[in-house]
């Protein structure tokens, strides 16, 4: 799956009443708040396994990971606000259908969409390496451990 559109057909965008369009942004935050949870999760499994390193190659490559995903965060809370600020817009719309220009606004909701499926590639991706790292700590710490535990 290399992009992530959560969206039915090519041109929905510029075809969908804004009722829909507000459907599908609230399918988005949703899918943000999920992503935020999983992000949080991703911290703690950083944080445990972090007291397990011995080896000085283990911590620098934690390290940057853990940089990578403070960077997922900010990505992340950056999208839920302007998510918020467009559903909060789109709301107007609905009430008030003369409040923005429409092809202006779709343009900008064609833009957050980009947004996410950029997000989410890179949450993956991120996603992917701290499991590879947790799971090479774990097998190379514990095999440090043992080694340790014989010489004694």
């Amino acid at each position: 799956m290399n992009d992530f559109r959560n969206r039915p057909k090519d041109n929905y965008i510029q075809e969908a009443d804004w009722e829909k369009l507000y459907v599908l942004t609230e399918h988005w935050k949703s899918d943000l708040l999920f992503f935020r949870d999983d992000l949080r999760f991703l911290h703690q499994l950083i944080d445990k396994y972090f007291l397990w390193i011995s080896k000085k190659e283990n911590i620098d490559k934690v390290r940057e990971i853990e940089v990578n995903l403070l960077e997922i965060d900010k990505q992340c809370d950056s999208l839920l606000e302007k998510t918020n600020k467009h559903l909060h817009h789109l709301a107007e719309l609905i009430d008030d259908p003369f409040t923005y220009v429409s092809d202006k606004f779709r343009d900008e909701h064609e833009i957050l969409e980009n947004e996410l499926a950029q997000f989410v590639k890179d949450f993956r991706k991120n996603r992917k390496e701290v499991f590879t790292i947790t799971e090479h700590i774990i097998e190379g710490e514990t095999l440090v451990r043992q080694l340790n535990r014989r010489s004694k």
